[in-house]
């Protein structure tokens, strides 16, 4: 027994320590969240476009055929050593580095006068775009796991709020205020050295996800133990023999092992079909549905309001997706292959009609039917993964489609290619998604006519059934002893997710936001 007096002071000790974490915990949420938010509002986003072709008198083949294939190519070309940099530098530098980016983007803008100069911005771009990934990531590094549900609430909300103020912003200081496009510029770049501010005062963390991880002698593995004692009748390892064996026990190479193994379910490997070639086309009808929308009218400009309507759009079938109950084993092709007719008939109609209004409309539907899917396709990709392997396999689903959209880009837009455009570009993209949709269809048939014959009330093998977190830990503690390896708790959804928070690109690329 401890002495009552003991108690009593050990009590009020721990209160105002809990108090002080809670009250950390609260100013580092809002501090992430004001970030977040402030980092989002560039209101000249929206009209990029209009201000290349207008005001710097760039042609439309200039824009379409030359300017725009850059910021594939160079994503493509960054999107590896920034994701590596990210981890080993712990978040915050790569967050420096994203502000700076943004600053030689509008400076180039500004004072750029050559295709050469938008082209290198559209560099720097592309380095803001594979740095997003250190928000997504770096929320989470700094708090303890049982409020990860609640951070991401909110850097979400704080994001989808500011591309949500951004483009209202613009719209109505280009509408109402009749300001210009080049003033429209030199506000965001001011917004944007204020965020780059902001990102000099954010807490570096101590560790990360790959790089920054505490060993411990007692987490060793075997391998490593015997090289610090090698048995009797063992000869000490050569030094070629040590490297390869530190290679082959290293956790990059222990977690694709892991990978492999994983990807023998089937949902793992639809969804992350889905991810790549979905994102693919969607990101590729972002990027050049503000040039089709110069072809149809080229005197009405409300992209900062299509942009809001479809930011909010987003964000309600993003939630609503959380709502939807179904048997995802069963229906997943079916409800994939919908979505993606329904998708390629919205850009069908894009590339039909001559009323920009109807355009409009069918574009916010269009990113609305996306992001639905978005949620869903993170939770049953991360739904029995660990945290690392989660944060692996959203790497290797953003890389893969990267690398599709510059493939389709060097053939179908840029002028070394086909060179073709925009309406020809978008009869592409619509039998992009029409060929999708098919094979989804097809494949649902097939999984359809199985079933049929399993019979109808015969249940669906488990192992093609992704667990939800809660089944997982649940399995892990009917384990008997001895046994604990089941399968880890999920990631947070937005880890590590380029659609968790990247939407559309506004004209070239408001592609980061939703």
């Amino acid at each position: 027994m401890v002495p009552s007096g003991q108690v009593a002071e050990k009590q009020a000790c721990e209160e105002p320590r809990q108090d002080h974490e809670l009250k950390s915990w609260r100013c580092l949420v809002f501090y992430l969240c004001f970030f977040g938010f402030m980092a989002q509002l560039r209101p000249g986003e929206s009209f990029i476009t209009p201000y290349l072709l207008e005001h710097s008198n760039f042609t439309r083949e200039q824009v379409t055929n030359e300017i725009i294939p850059m910021l594939p190519y160079s994503h493509l070309a960054v999107l590896v050593p920034v994701f590596l940099l990210t981890d080993y530098l712990r978040y915050k530098p790569v967050l420096v580095l994203q502000c700076l980016s943004f600053v030689c983007v509008w400076l180039l803008l500004l004072f750029g006068t050559s295709v050469a100069h938008m082209q290198l911005m559209e560099v720097f771009y592309s380095v803001t775009m594979a740095a997003r990934i250190a928000y997504s990531s770096y929320i989470f590094s700094l708090v303890h796991p049982s409020r990860y549900q609640r951070m991401a609430s909110y850097s979400r909300a704080a994001v989808l709020l500011g591309v949500f103020i951004s483009s209202v912003m613009g719209q109505m200081l280009l509408t109402l205020g009749r300001i210009s496009t080049y003033m429209l510029n030199c506000i965001s770049l001011g917004f944007i050295l204020f965020s780059l501010g902001l990102s000099l005062f954010l807490k570096r963390p101590k560790r990360s996800l790959f790089f920054n991880r505490s060993i411990h002698v007692r987490g060793a593995l075997p391998c490593e133990l015997d090289q610090m004692h090698p048995g009797p009748g063992r000869p000490e390892p050569g030094k070629l023999e040590r490297v390869l064996g530190t290679c082959r026990d290293s956790f990059l190479v222990r977690m694709l092992s892991e990978l492999v193994e994983n990807a023998r379910q089937p949902q793992l490997r639809l969804w992350c079909l889905w991810w790549v070639f979905n994102s693919t086309g969607y990101y590729l009808i972002t990027y050049y549905v503000h040039v089709l929308w110069k072809n149809i009218d080229n005197n009405l400009n409300y992209n900062g309001a299509v942009d809001a309507a479809s930011t909010l759009l987003s964000a309600i079938t993003s939630f609503s997706a959380g709502f939807v109950n179904i048997r995802w084993a069963l229906w997943s092709k079916l409800v994939i292959a919908s979505v993606i007719a329904i998708q390629a008939g919205l850009v069908f109609c894009m590339l039909q009609t001559q009323n920009i209004w109807v355009c409009y409309v069918t574009f916010v539907l269009f990113r609305g039917a996306y992001q639905f899917l978005v949620p869903v396709a993170t939770f049953q990709i991360a739904s029995s993964l660990s945290k690392e392997l989660c944060a692996l396999v959203f790497g290797i689903n953003t890389f893969l489609a990267t690398a599709l959209k510059t493939s389709i880009t060097l053939v179908v837009s840029d002028k070394r290619g086909l060179g073709l455009q925009v309406s020809k570009q978008f009869s592409i993209y619509f039998v992009y998604f029409l060929m999708m949709s098919v094979t989804c269809f097809a494949w649902a048939g097939l999984d359809g006519l199985r079933h049929c014959r399993r019979g109808r009330h015969q249940p669906l093998a488990q192992a093609q059934e992704l667990r939800s977190p809660l089944e997982n830990s649940v399995q892990a503690i009917s384990l008997p002893d001895g046994d604990l390896r089941g399968p880890q708790p999920s990631a947070p959804p937005q880890l590590l997710s380029e659609d968790g928070m990247e939407d559309s690109r506004g004209d070239l690329r408001v592609e980061a936001k939703a």
